[in-house]
């Protein structure tokens, strides 16, 4: 008798993924776990009135002191409705953007893990705020966001369900999603110069 045995092709970039040097990164971080310990940083400053810019100076990860590629710098403000200048968008739609991003990057790599060849993604996300909480009018009023509400639609080599599935896996690991849904502790500290 003859046993046949076939081997699993090689997985190979996908979607703009390096999917060997991820999976080579999933074996080291497997072997030595303090690599991924992360610090992310973003420093903010006040320019006038509610405009403000943050710029994100570096990180700590991978056991070391990193730099972006680039600098990058979000201008932050309120609109003119809310009596701002509009330089910028507001933090709350900062965060809603974090969410977005941080879950189509899954999809990305999940997607590309399995193989999986995308042809678009794309996101809406909406939160619903009620501004008598932050206004102060209205004690019983939350200040955030009393909901969120986020839509993925993706299009790729794949049945629906498999094109769901990666979605859902991104989810399960996002860590932004993890942030606004389970929470955090929050420290902050007021220097007076």
């Amino acid at each position: 008798m003859t046993v046949m045995t076939t081997e699993k092709p090689a997985k190979v970039a996908m979607n703009g993924v390096d999917v060997p040097t991820f999976i080579a990164t999933l074996g080291v971080v497997g072997q030595q776990p303090d690599i991924a310990k992360f610090t992310f940083r973003a420093n903010g400053e006040w320019l006038s009135g509610t405009h403000s810019r943050t710029a994100f100076p570096g990180y700590f990860g991978a056991m070391a002191e990193q730099q972006h590629r680039q600098e990058y710098s979000i201008d932050g403000d309120h609109p003119q409705v809310l009596c701002g200048t509009d330089n910028g968008v507001t933090p709350v739609e900062m965060l809603l953007a974090g969410l977005s991003a941080c879950i189509t990057a899954g999809i990305g790599n999940i997607a590309s893990i399995r193989q999986v060849k995308l042809h678009s993604v794309e996101t809406t996300v909406e939160g619903d705020i009620n501004l008598n909480g932050i206004l102060g009018l209205d004690k019983g009023v939350r200040n955030g966001f009393a909901g969120i509400r986020a839509t993925f639609k993706i299009k790729g080599d794949a049945d629906d369900e498999v094109l769901e599935q990666i979605v859902q896996q991104s989810v399960a690991r996002s860590a932004v999603f993890d942030v606004l849904t389970n929470g955090v502790p929050v420290t902050v500290a007021a220097v007076a110069n």
